[in-house]
């Protein structure tokens, strides 16, 4: 049984998971402030994965930023957080008061264009919790965000994610849904997304 929903309006129906999507979370003006903003200011990066032996490059740009404890693990990688910037600190302090929980650490990813991606993956490392709370704010082009049963190999629901919105994903999510951010031959303006988190290193 789900619990009880952080927002008035009802989650997106999939079992075993609770999903809210908000458009328009903020308006166009301050979306497009921001993604210029963070677009100029974050140092990226292009870290390299191992696969079958060999080295890639992973398909986009990406940056860490938390509180000093926030150190993260994802893909065999060790994520060291950046301090605060004064606008993600206010993008933070935002969030917080939207879900009603602390968030300590966001992962930036900058999609350059329909070429950069983000394979099939859970948020379920062990330093989020039982239950991670992610909240995925989205600016810049519309890409679209698949989701997939885990021990399946087919989409079966997907979302459009543009330019101010916000998805939360909550509640036992992570542990039975795959997400996805795919390639696209579809011309699309470049996209930037800031997945807020709260990392329990010591819990």
């Amino acid at each position: 049984m789900n619990t009880p929903s952080l927002f008035t309006d009802p989650l997106i129906e999939l079992p075993d998971a609770e999903l809210k999507l908000l458009p328009g979370w903020i308006d166009p003006a301050t979306a497009d402030a921001w993604l210029a903003t963070l677009l100029a200011e974050t140092p990226w990066e292009q870290p390299q994965i191992r696969v079958h032996g060999r080295v890639h490059p992973i398909p986009r740009l990406t940056a860490w930023f938390g509180d000093p404890e926030a150190r993260y693990r994802y893909s065999g990688l060790l994520q060291c957080p950046l301090p605060w910037t004064p606008l993600l600190a206010e993008i933070r302090s935002r969030l917080e008061e939207k879900v009603g929980q602390p968030l300590n650490g966001v992962l930036l990813n900058y999609y350059r264009d329909g070429q950069d991606s983000m394979g099939w993956h859970s948020d379920d490392e062990a330093e989020l919790g039982r239950n991670p709370l992610i909240a995925s704010l989205n600016l810049g082009g519309t890409r679209r965000f698949d989701l997939r049963r885990k021990g399946t190999g087919r989409i079966q629901h997907s979302l459009f994610l543009e330019h101010g919105s916000l998805l939360v994903m909550s509640g036992p999510t992570q542990h039975h849904w795959q997400h996805q951010v795919a390639k696209t031959r579809t011309a699309c303006a470049p996209r930037l997304n800031l997945t807020f988190r709260r990392v329990r290193p010591h819990e």
